[in-house]
C-alpha cells in the first residue's frame, strides 16, 4: 500500500526534498508512524508555494511513476493568497479544470482511492478576512471534485475554524494559514477520518 501526499507547503512542512524518505514536520510526519506500523509505505511530495498549476507541471515526473494506492491531493490556499499579495490570481473555473485533469490522468493511469482536502484559511487580520470570497470559491470547487471523482473530501475550513472558535487563531496559525504543531495534528485527525472512511 503506498499512500502518496502532494500539495504545497501545508503537505510539504519543510522536508528535504533531496532526501525521499523525508516527510517534514507538519501533519505527514504526525501521520506516517501509523500508516507505517500497518506496512504502508508513505511518501511526501508536497512543495511550498505550489499551485494546482504547479502540480500539473510535475505531476507526470513526480506523481504518476509512483503509483499511488491512495492519492491525498492538498492544494488551493496559494491560488488564493497570490492574487492578493502578488495581484496574480487564479480564476476558479481554472484552477477546478487543472485539478480535473490531474485527477482524471491519475484515475486512467493507476486508479488510487482519493482524499481531497479542502484549502482553509484562519482569518488573523481585516485584510485576510477579504480573502474568504475567494476561499470559498475554491472550497466550492474541490467539493464538486470530491463529489465528481468519488473521492473523500476533507472540510478542513470547517475543522480549523471550529478550533479557532472562541480564541486567537493565530495560535493554530499565526499567518492564518501555516499550521503550529496543534494545526498539524488537527489536519491530521481529519485526514485520519477519510482515511477510515475509505474502509481501512
Amino acid at each position: 500500500m503506498r499512500l502518496i501526499f502532494i500539495g504545497d507547503s501545508i503537505t510539504d512542512a519543510g522536508r528535504d526534498r533531496t532526501d525521499p524518505s523525508s516527510l517534514g514536520d507538519g501533519y505527514v510526519s504526525i501521520l506516517a508512524p501509523e500508516l507505517t506500523a500497518g506496512g504502508a509505505e508513505v511518501i511526501n511530495l508536497g512543495i511550498a508555494g505550489n499551485r494546482a498549476a504547479d502540480l500539473a507541471a510535475r505531476w507526470d515526473s513526480d506523481l504518476l511513476p509512483a503509483a499511488p494506492d491512495v492519492l491525498t491531493v492538498y492544494v488551493g490556499v496559494n491560488e488564493v493568497w497570490r492574487r492578493f499579495d502578488s495581484d496574480d490570481p487564479t480564476p476558479t473555473a481554472d484552477f477546478e479544470s487543472t485539478m480535473r485533469g490531474l485527477l482524471t490522468s491519475a484515475v486512467e493511469a493507476c486508479s488510487p482511492q482519493l482524499i481531497l482536502m479542502e484549502p482553509y484559511l484562519l482569518p488573523v487580520s481585516d485584510e485576510q478576512r477579504e480573502w474568504l470570497p475567494e476561499l470559498d470559491e475554491k472550497r466550492a470547487a474541490v467539493a464538486r471534485l470530491a463529489n465528481e471523482f468519488g473521492a473523500q473530501l476533507v472540510r478542513l475550513h470547517d475543522v480549523l475554524t471550529e478550533a479557532a472558535r472562541g480564541r486567537d487563531a493565530a495560535d493554530l496559525a499565526p499567518d492564518g494559514v501555516h499550521p503550529l504543531p496543534e494545526g498539524s495534528n488537527a489536519i491530521a485527525r481529519a485526514w485520519r477520518e477519510a482515511y477510515r472512511a475509505l474502509g481501512h
